[in-house]
């Protein structure tokens, strides 16, 4: 049965938050399920989204929804177990509009992600992010 794994527990970091104004603009807004809230980026070249979930997981899709002309035109999924290096599962390519995308993610079974943000549609490198959804199952 496939469903978000990210929980209370799951410990995120991001690369950056716009001007730092972590309540405003935080990484906690990628998961809060409203639409009126957004992870909004500083600039720069990258941007990236690490999660480290409590317990195994087995990856299916990854939905991210953007805000149209604060998106990535290529993204990168790793993962890792334990304290292994992180290692490439899948390479993503996202449209520059605002609809929920979904990326299918070959079976991985991890316990930490990262999710890598490159080539942006910003001429700054800014991401917006309302939505970001890990789905699959626990192992």
């Amino acid at each position: 049965m496939t469903h978000s794994l990210v929980c209370p527990e799951t410990v995120s970091r991001v690369s950056s938050v716009l001007n730092r104004n972590t309540r405003q603009f935080g990484k906690k807004h990628l998961f809060d399920q409203d639409e009126e809230t957004c992870w909004n980026s500083d600039q720069g070249p990258s941007q990236w989204v690490i999660l480290e979930f409590p317990q195994r997981i087995r990856v299916s899709q990854l939905q991210i929804q953007f805000q149209g002309g604060f998106s990535s035109r290529l993204g990168r999924l790793e993962g890792s177990q334990g304290s292994e290096a992180l290692s490439k599962i899948v390479d993503f390519y996202p449209e520059d509009n605002n609809s929920l995308q979904t990326f299918p993610v070959p079976a991985a079974e991890v316990d930490r992600l990262k999710v890598t943000f490159e080539d942006a549609t910003d001429f700054f490198g800014r991401m917006v992010i309302y939505h970001l959804r890990v789905l699959g199952e626990k192992v």
